[in-house]
């Protein structure tokens, strides 16, 4: 077959999207338009040198404070060994510390491996002696961890950062509070440790000889596949990530034009959504990133928006949910808000509905994964309601939906999204068995998410590939029950999974947690069945005070199943009259 015959038979191959563009958004970027994360940020200090770049606990950092600091990371590093290629481990929150090491590990040509703070000592180990860190930058609150993993470990020397750094006498106050008053910090013992001020310091006093850093350099180490398997890190090359900050802005640009940007930064800089669209793109654009470091403290969180004039926020459905739902929130002021960006899981309709009605802002979705820098699809920031779909493809982005045997399915047909463009990973970290599974014979990423996209390009995920349950031969997709069963006003979480059951092989299970104490089994099926066709109603349910939940407030469906796999006790027909026990506790 030739191309032209390929091109006819594949609707994809026509980029349909492209004439659902805005105006102003190219079908492109210009790749010599960018090169390195390194050449970005050492443009944005110069050329914005005296504009806040970060805000902490009231504290800031102009573009030039930061990039002193970066620099002095940097020689730091540089004279205790670093050499281009080392990769170097950083597990805080988010605190002015973090994007000054961050920006220094890559200024000195090393490889940034970002850690969950959460993570247990068998994780950290994992991940470290998987990327081969030689240094650790940990944040005092974690640092017990990291010493209990420390005798397994082959790093070489922890920095310890706190949450006062780069914040001058401000800083002692702050770190007074969070160690005696709130007495945050379990003791810990970390052989040969040093304060991140004395890295300032030390660093200060060297010179730094910038190594040549290339688009082909790798700049980051991001692991993910940890709820299906042992984490793999992948490789993120600096011209993946630059190409992906130059495509989001190319599709938000016209629309923001050059409007003063505050970003509120509530995802963690240690996930790719957050580093991506908040940080890096902030920072090319001489914004302002408010840096929250505890984004479970919705009280806290609040507070802070009150005392500044934020104009963009990026989030994902569970916090925007958590925020609407609290008492305080309409205390904000929202009028300087111009664009709201949701992403890292499906974004509810019921959520959307109380964010604007707050706000007056529609939630903008996305779509993006780790291996992708992350970011995929958008929606038109101009949309005046919630759209349920992830948008359309940025710019340079090819999209294919494919059958499971790997053939285009025609447009408005469930399939695999499968991706390929300039923001695609250079591979997992020494796993190229990973990586040509991954992949498909021409070269596309299959994400395990089925889709199906509209005629004028818009995507809409339906589910995840391993998610999806199969009733008696019928798919249910657990986003589109979920949908529903948050909808129910004493309803305020729900998850939904396939368990066996042994007249249908599978049937769905509902975890829910309630906003009203009254809520029943009984009460929550009979709103179900009149929304749903009947296969597609839980035939389970069990009421928790909590859902698992990700570093970025994705609700956890495959831990929910290993819990419920691993029960030794039976679940009972409630699809028969009979009441469901179970022995796990919420």
């Amino acid at each position: 077959m030739t191309s032209a015959e390929q091109q006819r038979e594949d609707p994809y191959a026509k980029r349909p999207w492209l004439s659902s563009y805005p105006a102003g958004v190219p079908a492109d970027i210009d790749e010599s338009s960018y090169s390195t994360l390194v050449d970005i940020f050492n443009a944005s200090v110069a050329e914005f040198a005296e504009r806040p770049a970060m805000e902490s606990f009231g504290a800031t950092l102009t573009f030039e404070e930061l990039g002193r600091a970066a620099v002095a990371v940097a020689a730091w590093l540089q004279t205790r060994g670093l050499r281009k290629g080392d990769r170097v481990a950083i597990m805080s929150p988010n605190v002015l510390a973090y994007p000054a090491t961050l920006f220094g590990v890559l200024l000195a040509g090393g490889v940034v491996v970002n850690v969950n703070p959460l993570y247990t000592p068998h994780e950290l180990e994992h991940q470290l002696n998987d990327s081969g860190a030689r240094f650790l930058f940990v944040f005092e609150n974690f640092a017990h961890t990291a010493a209990a993993a420390w005798p397994h470990m082959k790093v070489e020397r922890a920095v310890i950062m706190k949450p006062g750094d780069l914040m001058g006498l401000r800083g002692l106050i702050v770190n007074f509070v969070s160690r005696w008053v709130k007495r945050m910090v379990p003791a810990y013992r970390l052989p040969g440790c040093v304060g991140f001020a004395h890295v300032l310091q030390a660093g200060g006093e060297e010179t730094l000889k910038p190594p040549p850093i290339g688009p082909d350099d790798i700049a980051f180490l991001q692991y993910t596949g940890g709820t299906t398997g042992v984490a793999k890190g992948a490789m993120l090359l600096h011209r993946n990530v630059a190409a992906n900050v130059e495509q989001s802005w190319a599709w938000l640009k016209p629309y923001l034009g050059n409007k003063p940007l505050i970003m509120v930064t509530a995802l963690p800089l240690y996930h790719i959504f957050g580093l991506t669209a908040c940080l890096l793109l902030v920072v090319k654009t001489g914004g302002c990133c408010l840096l929250i470091a505890n984004p479970r403290d919705i009280k806290g969180l609040i507070a802070t928006l009150r005392k500044s004039k934020f104009t963009l926020f990026s989030g994902v459905n569970t916090l925007y949910a958590a925020i609407a739902d609290h008492s305080t929130a309409s205390s904000v002021d929202y009028s300087n808000l111009l664009l709201t960006i949701s992403g890292g899981m499906s974004t509810q309709e019921v959520v959307a509905k109380k964010w604007k009605a707050l706000t007056g802002k529609p939630i903008v979705e996305g779509y993006g994964l780790t291996e992708t820098s992350p970011i995929v699809t958008i929606n038109k920031p101009t949309i005046a309601e919630f759209t349920g779909g992830i948008g359309y493809p940025v710019p340079s982005t090819e999209i294919s939906v494919r059958s499971p045997d790997g053939e285009p399915v025609p447009l408005g047909e469930r399939g695999e999204l499968c991706i390929k463009g300039p923001q695609l990973m250079g591979g997992y970290w020494r796993r190229p068995d990973e990586t040509a599974k991954a992949l498909t014979p021409d070269g596309f990423l299959k994400t395990g998410d089925i889709a199906v996209m509209a005629p004028d390009g818009l995507i809409k995920i339906v589910d995840r590939l391993k998610d999806m349950i199969l009733v008696s031969g019928f798919n249910v997709y657990p986003n589109e029950v979920e949908s529903i069963l948050v909808e129910h006003p004493k309803v305020k979480e729900a998850a939904v999974i396939g368990v066996p059951n042994e007249h249908s092989g599978e049937a769905p299970m509902a975890f829910v947690v309630a906003r009203d104490p009254s809520l029943t089994r009984e009460e929550l099926r009979a709103f179900a069945h009149e929304q749903l066709t009947s296969y597609k109603v839980p035939r389970y349910y069990e009421f928790r005070e909590s859902l698992p939940k990700s570093n970025v407030g994705k609700i956890l469906r495959r831990a929910l199943k290993d819990e419920f796999l691993a029960r030794k006790n039976t679940v009972a027909d409630e699809g028969r009259g009979k009441s469901v026990r179970t022995e796990l506790k919420g």
